[in-house]
């Protein structure tokens, strides 16, 4: 088995590169995993792990067989590279504080609106022009407690495989399906489907109890700063608003996807 124990390593500097360059993570078409769970996820989310990196020290119960294969809390891992590190190399690997001892490097997935497979009535999140990958992890630990069809980021400003959405989503980056696109692109895919969408925004807009959300149904959310795009108000089946009593006029985006999410989830009878 390969050892590493210097930083200067220039497979590790170029590591390093993947978890503070969404332009390293773009060319090699590749990115970091970090924690156990994070890695099975993406293991059960049939992401392709290329490298599994980790420090015997402190992952104690990761089983290597003689072919090459290892396993670790009973899921498999085969056809990668297997890497022992040192807890030096490692420290400068690891993006987050806790110590788990051990990483992975994936290859990223298509996030073509094309290659989402969807039920025959859907129930699908939108999300525009989100930049802060804490909110966008936040909503996909939401999009996954309700099992979701799809997750649609319309106008992406932020790389999808940042390491603060990885491990703000908990895993569930890997767990919804996800797809990137323009609005007009979004929009447009949308109404081919046959999906009604419906706008979070103040303007012209229902209370978003009041709406039926049992057909194919896309709910669309933006930010609180700027909220939706004209053209997503324009178009919607219905531009909704969640009603507030106290002195601000907009939530986290956040809690905002999760109430819509769930009053649909609800009235589907789930």
């Amino acid at each position: 088995m390969k050892q590493i124990t210097s930083a200067q390593n220039l497979f590790i500097k170029s590591l390093i590169q993947l978890q503070e360059k969404a332009k390293a993570r773009k060319h090699s078409g590749t990115f970091l995993i970090e924690g156990i769970r994070e890695i099975e996820l993406a293991v059960k989310g049939n992401y392709e792990i290329e490298t599994l990196l980790f420090v015997p020290e402190i992952v104690t119960n990761l089983q290597i067989s003689t072919q090459g294969e290892a396993e670790l809390n009973g899921v498999k891992f085969s056809n990668f590279q297997i890497i022992e590190i040192s807890k030096e190399v490692y420290q400068k690997l690891a993006y987050r504080d806790t110590t788990e001892g051990i990483l992975a490097v994936a290859k990223t997935k298509s996030l073509q609106l094309a290659d989402l497979k969807l039920s025959e009535n859907p129930l699908i999140l939108v999300m525009e022009a989100i930049e802060k990958p804490g909110n966008i992890g936040a909503v996909l630990r939401t999009c996954d407690a309700a099992k979701i069809d799809a997750v649609i980021i319309a106008n992406p400003k932020t790389d999808l495989y940042n390491p603060n959405i990885v491990r703000s989503s908990i895993g569930c980056l890997f767990t919804n399906q996800i797809a990137t696109g323009s609005t007009e692109e979004v929009i447009d895919f949308l109404i081919k489907q046959n999906i009604n969408f419906y706008s979070a925004t103040l303007q012209n807009s229902t209370s978003y109890h009041t709406q039926d959300y049992t057909t194919p149904t896309a709910l669309v959310v933006g930010t609180e700063a700027t909220g939706l795009s004209e053209l997503w108000r324009e178009k919607a089946t219905q531009n909704i608003i969640i009603p507030m009593q106290g002195e601000i006029d907009s939530m986290n985006v956040s809690v905002a996807a999760a109430i819509l999410i769930f009053e649909a989830k609800r009235q589907r009878g789930f």
